[in-house]
């Protein structure tokens, strides 16, 4: 019988076993407490997908809330947004640095500036509340830090 000492587990080996402990804890939780953090990522991701073409609905945002849901929901589900060329890059370099790029800061400002505008003109009431919840967004956003 040998036994591994835990100091002489390299930083990959850490982390496979970190992730395997990940996916038995995520297995033996029952179904009731997995569910609404797997129907909270599908709804995120859905509206990420919806906010490529919507300029009003941001997508990283809510492509990151998917990743941060389907964590607690399922490591399948997490493993495969990781993976996906489109989004786990976005999501990797969120989580190792917890930092936006400036043009990505500035491209949602812009975005969300002509959405506001747009909205102001088309909306016949409260006209004025896409510009509202665009600007606290924004604000948040401008306040992240900046990745290089």
């Amino acid at each position: 019988m040998s036994e591994v000492p835990e100091r002489g587990l390299t930083t990959a080996a850490e982390e496979a076993a970190a992730d395997d402990a990940t996916v038995r804890v995520l297995e033996q939780a029952s179904l009731w407490r997995r569910l609404p953090w797997m129907v909270g990522g599908a709804l995120s991701l859905v509206l990420g997908v919806i906010g490529i073409f919507l300029p009003l609905l941001p997508t990283t945002p809510f492509v990151l809330l998917a990743a941060f849901c389907f964590a607690r929901g399922s490591a399948r589900c997490e493993a495969w947004l990781v993976g996906h060329p489109r989004f786990g890059p976005m999501i990797v370099q969120w989580r190792a640095t917890r930092a936006v790029p400036l043009r990505a800061k500035q491209a949602a400002w812009i975005m969300m500036t002509i959405s506001s505008i747009i909205s102001a003109l088309v909306m016949p009431v409260v006209p004025w509340l896409p510009a509202v919840c665009c600007l606290a967004v924004g604000l948040w956003l401008w306040r992240l830090p900046t990745a290089r």
